[in-house]
């Protein structure tokens, strides 16, 4: 028998959190960003929750090529834009739109021989300061691009970078669609928070709205607004269970560095789990867990193969009783937020979400079956 660790991913809960970010920025088409292997849920079960999309986002041709596969025919957005020039014939075979951010990436098209015009998409760095051209360069960029016949259309992207603080985003989106006003083409700049928070706003309507973590059912602004105050519904739960009880008295310690004491006598459990499954070990006593859908805290320092819990809450818990790490539980419903657990490690619920383990076994619920 394996280590009865699991990842099971709910695509119903993708298909109800992509209908959220629909009825958020109604007048927008979607583009689910399905990066980093749909975010640590794997892009073949993310994408059955995703079919309802009119577009997909991805950071690799590779992610291009097995949405392919899928037998996805509409658009895919390679959000950086190609790496050389030999990328962009596979490009033209994938029928893949690209973004074009610097002045490198107009010189591969231009050099680029092929019968197939390319539709790009022209990136602003309205003030993220990451990639793109600054709005002062960015018409004689879009002019290049124009005289070029490797280029059918262009569309325009820029991205937030505090859509969801207090800064907002009224100061990307003026410049951004200052500069752009007169040109033909669609336009894109609405990331998660974007399309949630200020979706709906006649100033941030946008022809494409780019959802990403928000699919995947964490809140992208956390801890101001929770997934449960958004309506979303976690993707993915991380669930084991318990494999060994000790009942401690006053004074005894747990796990290495002793970094918990026992005040007083206490019924503790360990769980199959630790940071070789990708659970962070930056969390620590009190971060919390459920065991039978109850609500309970970590014990002391996460072992690389083996947590700790506290099973004063749950008397009746012992070997074999289910443990859900974050996600919701199979037997209650109870849910507990991914974006709980990530704040306890002092990190987002991107990162627990993309660094799930390869040892760990992966179902779809709607499969059945292990990955």
């Amino acid at each position: 028998m394996p280590r009865p660790i699991l990842a099971t991913i709910h695509p119903q809960a993708i298909r109800h959190n992509l209908q959220r970010v629909r009825s958020a920025a109604p007048d927008a088409k979607l583009m689910c960003v399905t990066k980093a292997n749909a975010y640590g849920h794997g892009i073949e079960r993310a994408f059955e929750g995703m079919r309802a999309a009119d577009g997909f986002a991805v950071l690799e041709l590779e992610e291009a090529q097995r949405l392919r596969r899928l037998d996805w025919r509409g658009p895919i957005l390679l959000l950086e834009g190609v790496f050389e020039l030999r990328d962009l014939e596979l490009c033209s075979r994938l029928g893949v739109w690209h973004t074009v951010h610097c002045d490198e990436q107009i010189d591969w098209l231009a050099a680029h021989k092929t019968q197939i015009a390319h539709r790009v998409f022209l990136k602003m760095n309205s003030g993220m300061n990451r990639l793109g051209f600054t709005p002062e360069r960015f018409r004689s960029a879009y002019a290049r691009l124009s005289a070029l016949p490797q280029v059918e259309e262009i569309s325009f992207v820029t991205h937030f970078s505090d859509a969801d603080g207090p800064r907002g985003i009224a100061h990307q989106l003026e410049v951004f669609m200052q500069v752009t006003e007169d040109l033909p083409g669609e336009r894109s700049a609405c990331n998660s928070a974007g399309a949630l928070i200020f979706g709906g706003e006649e100033r941030a309507r946008n022809d494409w709205v780019r959802p990403g973590i928000v699919l995947y059912g964490s809140a992208p602004d956390y801890p101001q607004r929770t997934a449960q105050d958004w309506g979303l519904q976690p993707a993915m739960t991380l669930s084991t269970k318990v494999i060994g009880v000790q009942n401690l008295k006053a004074g005894d310690t747990v796990g290495y560095g002793s970094a918990f004491t026992a005040d007083g006598p206490m019924k503790l459990g360990v769980i199959a789990c630790g940071y070789a499954d990708g659970y962070p070990r930056h969390c620590g006593t009190g971060a919390p867990v459920l065991v039978n859908g109850v609500r309970t805290r970590l014990l002391g320092r996460v072992s690389m193969d083996m947590i700790c819990v506290d099973l004063t809450p749950v008397p009746e818990a012992g070997v074999g009783s289910e443990v859900v790490l974050w996600g919701r539980s199979p037997s209650t419903g109870t849910v507990l937020s991914i974006d709980e657990v990530a704040a306890a490690a002092g990190t987002v619920g991107y990162e627990l979400m993309c660094a799930v383990a390869p040892r760990v076994p992966v179902v779809s619920d709607e499969e059945g079956q292990r990955k």
